[in-house]
């Protein structure tokens, strides 16, 4: 039995060209959102969830559940979590040239508003290994560099961790002009509010 459906693909702002598939069918609307990330508000703005002035009626949702567990039960917004670490980031860097801060982002992608918004507010570009990657995405192009004299790395290395305990950058810059790096390392991730928040 054949039927007519309609897909429309929803961003989902978990990472650059991430989505939600709208099924639509005469037995019913279905949301299947795989991993996503939208701020409160950001679901209303959307025009293709509603029909008219409302919103559509949607039968089923299928959704990514990774943090639905109790444990999770406060995460901070993508706002609260940019304004701390921007708070950070700027007390490190402003003590001296040589305070350097390192980002260890374990995804290749997902980091872009944060990259862009450190370097928008601070008015430093951060280092990251190789541009390729970012070249579909012109917005962020201005805010990465491959210069490794930055005080702002989201390079990475396969053994992060062991760089990092010998004072040293994943990219092996241990000093600039013969003075020895103060480096601090973020990690920005959700999970930590599962393994440390109560």
């Amino acid at each position: 039995q054949k039927e007519d459906i309609v897909v429309t693909l929803l961003p989902a702002g978990h990472c650059p060209g991430s989505v939600m598939f709208l099924f639509e069918g005469e037995k019913g609307t279905v949301l299947y959102t795989g991993d996503f990330r939208l701020a409160k508000g950001e679901a209303a703005r959307m025009e293709l969830l509603h029909s008219g002035t409302r919103v559509k009626d949607i039968q089923s949702v299928y959704l990514d559940t990774t943090f639905c567990d109790p444990k999770f039960y406060h995460i901070p917004s993508r706002e609260e979590c940019l304004n701390g670490i921007l708070e950070l980031v700027r007390s490190w860097t402003s003590l001296t040239p040589y305070h350097v801060v390192w980002l260890n982002c374990k995804a290749a992608y997902g980091y872009e508003y944060l990259f862009i918004n450190l370097s928008e507010e601070l008015g430093i570009k951060v280092h990251v290994n190789k541009l390729d990657m970012f070249r579909n995405m012109p917005e962020i192009l201005y805010h990465v560099t491959t210069d490794r004299h930055t005080q702002i790395h989201a390079c990475r290395h396969p053994r992060d961790d062991d760089y990092l305990r010998g004072n040293r950058l994943p990219c092996g810059i241990t000093c600039q002009n013969g003075t020895p790096l103060h480096i601090i390392s973020i990690k920005p991730s959700t999970l930590w509010f599962g393994e440390r928040m109560k």
